[in-house]
């Protein structure tokens, strides 16, 4: 029964980290200060041009990481 309930709530909790820009969660990626950068992510972020578009949406997206969770 133990196992049942275990084996459920895995399959309905996200397994992994939530990535910051993406906002989905996956297994592989590094830690910025508080949050997850994806690799998915991570080798987009880095293989844009800073012309582009999408490096704004990028740039938006990490500005999250600049405010902290911990307050003391």
């Amino acid at each position: 029964m133990e196992v049942e309930i275990l084996s459920s709530l895995i399959t309905e909790k996200q397994i992994g980290e939530v990535c910051v820009i993406c906002e989905q969660s996956k297994w592989k990626g590094l830690h910025l200060y508080t949050s997850f950068i994806c690799t998915d992510c991570e080798r987009d972020l880095v293989s844009t041009d800073t012309g582009d578009p999408k490096y704004k949406y990028f740039i938006n997206k990490l500005k999250k990481i600049n405010t902290p969770e911990i307050y003391s």
